[in-house]
């Protein structure tokens, strides 16, 4: 297909392309620093801790245009068989800082007429949650942004109530 002398020529083509792409691309990486501005992607820190675990820290940006926006919705807790209300709770060492956990108001279920009916069980429905907390950094050094990193921390709410039946288990 090529020749000797064609290969050659496409191969120092090639080469000669790869390294302005790699000079355009470290002169915008040195604008970007002296800038001042971000780069799209952040230096990682490691640290080994007193114990010998190494500690990996990452800069967090949180960009709030891809927050998806609230809108109106039917309050499902007022209309349920199985009714709850939520208990709101703040913290300004979480982010998300409000969270709302559902409490059952009934220990039976609504029947059709509106009365409690105990031969159904409400029981609220359980969601594993992501969180961040932010944590005063130990032995931060001058170079540390504030002295606080985020650490990632898992949560089990309840979300709603639902109506179940109850698990009877006969004896012989």
């Amino acid at each position: 297909m090529f020749s000797t002398a064609n290969s050659s020529r496409v191969t120092a083509v090639c080469m000669v392309a790869m390294m302005m792409m790699m000079m355009m691309m470290m002169t915008e990486a040195a604008a970007m620093l002296k800038g001042g501005g971000q780069s799209r992607h952040s230096v990682k820190t490691h640290r080994k801790t007193s114990d010998g675990a190494v500690v990996e820290t990452v800069p967090l940006q949180l960009d709030t245009n891809f927050l998806v926006p609230s809108r109106p919705i039917r309050p499902l807790e007022n209309i349920s068989i199985s009714p709850w209300t939520y208990n709101i709770s703040h913290d300004e060492s979480l982010f998300p800082p409000t969270l709302s956990e559902a409490r059952c108001l009934l220990d039976g279920c609504l029947d059709s007429e509106g009365q409690e009916d105990l031969s159904l069980k409400s029981r609220p429905i359980m969601r594993q949650v992501m969180l961040l907390r932010r944590v005063r950094s130990t032995g931060a050094g001058p170079g540390a942004e504030h002295g606080y990193h985020f650490r990632l921390e898992s949560r089990l709410i309840a979300v709603g109530c639902t109506c179940v039946r109850p698990i009877v288990q006969r004896q012989d």
